[in-house]
């Protein structure tokens, strides 16, 4: 029999955005939250991870994705199962959990000690990796795997670049691309050559070598199978001249406006990801849960590892926290919500 929480309210800490207005810090508080509903767990929060649209909404600058106001931001997180929500037949109270959960529009974020989340959302943790670790590969992980196997349907053999390899988003498609057996590439500045490496991609340093020098050089001029730029703008418009005859261009950057002939004269395919959409819109949500559990089992078996930024924070930090994104961090940044 699986264990409901008996209490109908449950005292906890979040943080609270009030305003969009510049200079607007996030307000402490404490909220009774509600039992789960049906298809929803109760999560307690060790873990919230921090990505750009986390800053970009706080700003007002994502209106595809901004709640109403007052809210709990935060899309990441990972944390233990405490109560169970009618129809949930998947997980059981105890259980350590992952998954791009909230943050946007009606959805609670991860700023909080606990969270009501779709059940749909969430992956068994794997066991190899701390609540940290856990916390920063849900967005990035969901976002690569999308674009490469979900779209590209990335194939042992094909030669990968990934755009901006040592980003978040970058260094997990990097694992992925290399752990289904690809012959991968990567695009970073001159100081992250020797972390693509370890990763098992080829680096390349953007700073010294063109998009013409690098394309000739690993593909003797025929471009690569599959290209997924992470950096969009005129980054994305140089893949779109260095793709294979018939290839697949992947992007989850792509909010400006490209002149799409030179890939179309390749007869190249190009796919946008948007990896918010199953939280806005409903849609899909099962599937992220089935892309999690796939990615908890690479973890396990040793082929992704995130790579986390050392410095430390918490929710009494977490403005600091996103101010060390925006200003470009050195791996994934992670909030001890609970330590």
């Amino acid at each position: 029999m699986r264990l409901l929480m008996t209490a109908l309210n449950r005292q906890m800490r979040a943080l609270v955005l009030d305003s969009y207005e510049e200079g607007t810090v996030f307000r402490d508080a404490l909220f009774n939250l509600p039992s789960p509903s049906a298809g929803q767990v109760q999560v307690k929060i060790f873990a919230s991870g921090v990505n750009p649209i986390d800053y970009k909404i706080r700003q007002g600058i994502a209106p595809y994705a901004m709640p109403e106001l007052p809210a709990v931001l935060g899309t990441d997180l990972a944390g233990e199962i405490v109560a169970i929500g009618d129809g949930v037949t998947d997980f059981a109270v105890g259980d350590e959990v992952y998954g791009l959960t909230g943050g946007v529009r009606g959805l609670q974020g991860s700023l909080a000690e606990y969270a009501n989340v779709d059940a749909e959302l969430l992956a068994l943790k794997p066991k190899n990796l701390s609540m940290r670790e856990a916390a920063a590969l849900p967005l990035v992980a969901l976002t690569a795997w999308e674009g490469l196997v979900d779209k590209a349907n990335v194939k042992a053999g094909q030669k990968v670049l990934i755009q901006g390899g040592a980003g978040g988003v970058g260094h997990v498609a990097v694992q992925i691309a290399k752990a289904l057996g690809a012959d991968v590439y990567a695009t970073a500045s001159t100081g992250k050559q020797q972390q693509l490496k370890a990763l098992g991609a080829t680096p390349i340093d953007y700073h010294t070598a063109s998009p013409a020098e690098y394309v000739d050089a690993y593909t003797q001029g025929k471009g690569f199978d599959i290209i997924y730029d992470t950096v969009g703008g005129s980054v994305l418009d140089a893949s779109l001249g260095i793709i294979a005859h018939y290839g697949h261009i992947l992007s989850c950057a792509a909010f400006g406006s490209h002149n799409l002939a030179p890939s179309s004269l390749r007869s190249a395919t190009l796919s946008a990801i948007f990896v918010l959409h199953p939280q806005l819109s409903g849609e899909g949500r099962k599937h992220h849960g089935d892309i999690l559990r796939q990615i908890t089992a690479l973890v396990e078996a040793g082929q992704i590892k995130p790579l986390l930024d050392p410095l430390r924070f918490s929710l009494d930090t977490a403005m600091d926290a996103h101010n060390a994104v925006e200003l470009g961090s050195m791996g994934k940044v992670v909030i001890d919500v609970i330590a």
